[in-house]
C-alpha cells in the first residue's frame, strides 16, 4: 500500500531533484514480468529510486540487510517491496538469511513479477563497473530450472554528478535476454560465470554519463537564481547536515534526496501559517506555496547547466 501511495508522490519530488531524467529506451517501461532488471549501483538508494519510479509496474528490491536491522526500518522497507541481502561483513550469521531473499524473489518472478537487482552487490559513485557477484544468476537459474520463463533485462545508469545540486540522469535498458542467451554449460558454476560474464559487457555499454553543450538561457538562469534564494533557508540547512553525516560515503544524494522528500511539504505548510498569520491574502499565500516547487525546478535545471 506504502509503494502505491508514495510512487506519485516520489515521481513529482524527482522531477524536481532530476530536472534531467532520460530514458533512453521508453518503451521498456510498460513491460510485465517475470523480469529480472540487473543494474549497476553508482548512487546508493537513489538508484532503486529512480527505477522503479520510471517503471509502471511495482518492482520489487534486493536491498542492503543492514538496512533493515532497526524494527521501524525494516516494516518500511518491507512494505517499500524490499528484500534484505546481507554482505559478509555484515557478519556470517546473517549469510543464512539470504536465502529468505532469494526464494522471495523466486515467488514474486513465479507470479510474473519484476525483481531489481543491483548486480554488482556494492555501491560504489563511479560508472566504472565492479566486479558481478553471482546473485542475479543464482536467481535466474532457480527460475529456470522451475520452468519460470524468466527473462533478463540489463539496466545502466549514469549520472552527472554524485554530491551537487542540479541532478542530470540517464537509464538505459538493453536488449532483454532469456535462458539461451546466458547459460549454455550443464555445470552450474560455469554458467554464472558466463552469466556475468555476459551481463557485464551488455551493462558497461548501456552506461551513459549525462553532458551538455548548451548554457542555460537568461531567463532560465533568472528563474533559477529566483527558486535558489527563497530555498536557501531550507537547502542549505539540510544538505549541510547531510553533508556532514554522510562524509566519506556513498549516502549522500540518497539521504538528501529522502530528507527533501519528507521535510519540503512541512517547510511549506509552515511558510504558509507564517504568511497566514502576517495577514497576506489567501489567494497569493496560494501563488506563493504554489510557485516554490515550479522555481525550484527551474533552480535544479539551472544549476545543471550552469556547472556543465
Amino acid at each position: 500500500m506504502i509503494y502505491y501511495l508514495l510512487k506519485p508522490l516520489i515521481r513529482f519530488a524527482l522531477a524536481i531533484f532530476c530536472p534531467d531524467l532520460r530514458v533512453i529506451e521508453s518503451t521498456m517501461l510498460d513491460l510485465k514480468g517475470p523480469i529480472l532488471i540487473t543494474a549497476n549501483h553508482p548512487n546508493s538508494f537513489l538508484d532503486a529510486i529512480i527505477i522503479a519510479s520510471v517503471f509502471n509496474e511495482p518492482i520489487h528490491f534486493l536491498a542492503r540487510g543492514d538496512a533493515f536491522q532497526k524494527k521501524w526500518h525494516n516494516i518500511f522497507l518491507r512494505q517499500l517491496n524490499m528484500f534484505p541481502v546481507y554482505r559478509l561483513k555484515e557478519g556470517k550469521e546473517y549469510l543464512g538469511l539470504n536465502a529468505a531473499a532469494f526464494e522471495n524473489s523466486r515467488k514474486v518472478l513465479s507470479q510474473n513479477g519484476i525483481v531489481l537487482i543491483f548486480i554488482e552487490g556494492v555501491c560504489v559513485n563511479k560508472h566504472e563497473l565492479q566486479p558481478f557477484k553471482k546473485g542475479a544468476a543464482r536467481i535466474a537459474s532457480v527460475c529456470w530450472k522451475e520452468g519460470i520463463p524468466l527473462k533478463v533485462l540489463p539496466l545502466g545508469l549514469g549520472y552527472n554528478s554524485f554530491d551537487k545540486f542540479g541532478k542530470a540522469v540517464t537509464m538505459n535498458t538493453g536488449t532483454m535476454l532469456n535462458q539461451n542467451d546466458l547459460m549454455f554449460h550443464e555445470e552450474e558454476a560455469k554458467n554464472y560465470v558466463l552469466f556475468n560474464q555476459l551481463l557485464f559487457k551488455k551493462i558497461q555499454e548501456l552506461i551513459i554519463v549525462p553532458s551538455f553543450n548548451k548554457q542555460a538561457s537568461a531567463l532560465l538562469k533568472i528563474a533559477g537564481k529566483l527558486g535558489y534564494i527563497i530555498h536557501f533557508p531550507i537547502y542549505e540547512v539540510l544538505s549541510g547536515l547531510v553533508r556532514k553525516k554522510t562524509q566519506n560515503t556513498v549516502y549522500y544524494d540518497s539521504v538528501l534526496f529522502g530528507l527533501l522528500f519528507f521535510c519540503y511539504p512541512i517547510y511549506l505548510m509552515i511558510l504558509s501559517l507564517i504568511l497566514k498569520t502576517l495577514q497576506v491574502p489567501a489567494y497569493i499565500v496560494i501563488l506563493i506555496i504554489a510557485a516554490h516547487p515550479i522555481l525550484a525546478y527551474f533552480a535544479s535545471r539551472s544549476k545543471i547547466h550552469t556547472r556543465s
